[in-house]
């Protein structure tokens, strides 16, 4: 069946007008994926990443985002992680859904001097510029955040510090305050016990997507493709077509690599082809509920309020109404949110519109949420697992060398990219929508080129830990939109309004 592309994005607004109707379930991406943590924005996971790293092909990174669009301009405290919440990266590596291995970060702030307005100050007052995160050149941090990073399993709870004091990084003020950021952040790279590897601090949002076009009803830009993107187009992955809402925007990052063998149940590495090379990961947000005791104490149990495994569960699959409840649950509760995932409402829609899509119930999603081929081949049909939200990474598979990383991943036979396990380079939201659409049911007859026209982040990833981008200068720093640069290959590399 032909899709004339032009005529698409009307097509999607009534049809997802008429659907909406009939159902309270959203859809599409956002840096706020549920009701609760519009409210509680510190606590907001934005991305979850596991890979094996290109720069150690050993070694898993683990990358956890939160606290979104963040303004690099807008002091004067800036964006300090919350000591109030648990930050948490698990791991299930028996194949039962239940995390075997947490890492847990915690942080503390400090206010060194108190009578100053701002949380960073550089070349005023007789305080020398920002260029150190502690000792001599650190004066000027008045905001001093340090934290700690505790691996748990169920025989162990280690503090990996191993006796070092952790900074996170603070973000890029600009040149007279931090005139050397790159030098002061890579002071942020620290090496825990068991050669672990740490960053936490503010970066460059990694994350690409036109956001406002896919919030108003579907209104993909009709020069981009109008959601379906021509041969061309979707060939290209260094040039976007339509404006990236996070170009410019910062976002807080906690990061860890790991050695492969610290992370499988074995011990050790494992070919691609042995089910026990395979991972599932997702990352928590918590905040302390405290009960009043009766003799005046207190005590505290730890509430979650955000996770993040598969960005496709979170944002393409669960309606609004339940995404709370989502939000809060563990993943091996997940068969309750099942009819989600075997008639996905954004299915419906790509079908009334013409869009082939394969006929409910979607058990092609299901390597998505269980343990099988072709993430994990070496899985029998015994080691599925329960219906449970994780971002598997079989950790079997070489990595692709940075710069050949293909953005579409799997389904553009880079098989070290999402679904197995998530880049920053992976395109989660063109490949989420072709997966909603069929795609790993049959390539041929359900391949519609859908996507949004952005096809690369903003930020300038590198191939090396922490592989995100420095933050973003708050001094001169500028966004990208609709009618302004940002687009290199539309005409005079301005981003299209329509």
């Amino acid at each position: 069946m032909t899709i004339r592309r032009p005529l698409l994005q009307p097509a999607l607004t009534v049809a997802m007008a008429a659907l909406l109707a009939q159902t309270p379930a959203g859809f599409a991406a956002s840096h706020r994926e549920a009701p609760i943590t519009a409210l509680d924005q510190k606590a907001d996971i934005t991305d979850w990443f596991a890979f094996v790293s290109p720069e150690n092909p050993d070694r898993a990174v683990l990358i956890l985002n939160v606290d979104p669009f963040l303004e690099p301009s807008n002091g004067p405290n800036y964006f300090p992680f919350d000591p109030g919440i648990l930050y948490e990266m698990k791991i299930d590596n028996n194949l039962d859904g239940i995390p075997d291995i947490t890492f847990q970060f915690r942080f503390k702030t400090q206010y060194t001097n108190p009578g100053v307005f701002t949380g960073y100050v550089g070349g005023l007052l007789g305080i020398p510029p920002i260029t150190s995160l502690s000792g001599p050149g650190s004066q000027g941090l008045n905001l001093i955040q340090t934290y700690e990073v505790t691996m748990v399993t169920p025989t162990l709870r280690e503090e990996l510090n191993n006796g070092q004091t952790l900074y996170a990084v603070p973000t890029n003020v600009g040149p007279r305050t931090m005139p050397n950021y790159g030098v002061l952040r890579a002071q942020g790279v620290y090496t825990l016990l068991d050669g672990i590897r740490v960053f936490a601090g503010t970066v460059a949002d990694p994350f690409f997507v036109d956001l406002g076009a896919a919030f108003d009803s579907l209104n993909f830009r009709t020069a981009a493709g109008g959601g379906v993107l021509s041969a061309a187009v979707d060939a290209d992955d260094a040039h976007n077509y339509a404006p990236n809402a996070l170009a410019g925007f910062n976002v807080n990052t906690l990061m860890l690599e790991v050695p492969i063998a610290m992370l499988t149940s074995g011990g050790k590495e494992y070919a691609a082809s042995n089910k026990l090379a395979v991972i599932g990961t997702y990352g928590t947000t918590s905040r302390q509920k405290l009960s009043v005791l009766r003799d005046g104490g207190t005590q505290g149990t730890w509430a979650q309020v955000q996770r993040l495994g598969n960005p496709l569960i979170n944002e393409l699959i669960i309606g609004t109404g339940s995404k709370d409840r989502f939000s809060m649950d563990d993943p091996t509760n997940d068969a309750q949110f099942a009819s989600f995932f075997l008639n996905p409402l954004l299915a419906q829609i790509f079908s009334s519109i013409g869009i082939p899509v394969p006929p409910a119930p979607r058990t092609d999603l299901l390597p998505l949420v269980q343990y099988m081929a072709p993430i994990c081949p070496g899985c029998a049909a015994s080691d599925a697992g329960p219906i449970a939200d994780l971002l598997r990474l079989n950790t079997g598979i070489p990595p692709t060398a940075f710069g050949s990383q293909k953005r579409l991943g799997f389904l553009a036979g880079d098989n070290a990219g999402f679904p197995n396990g998530r880049r920053p380079v992976d395109d989660v939201i063109d490949i989420a929508a072709r997966a909603v659409g069929g795609i790993l049911a049959n390539s041929t007859k359900y391949g519609t080129l859908i996507g949004d026209g952005v096809n690369t982040s903003s930020s300038q990833l590198t191939g090396t830990f922490p592989f995100l981008a420095p933050a973003y200068d708050g001094r001169d720093s500028a966004h990208a939109g609709p009618g302004q640069p940002g687009c290199a290959n539309q005409p005079g590399g301005i981003c299209p309004v329509n």
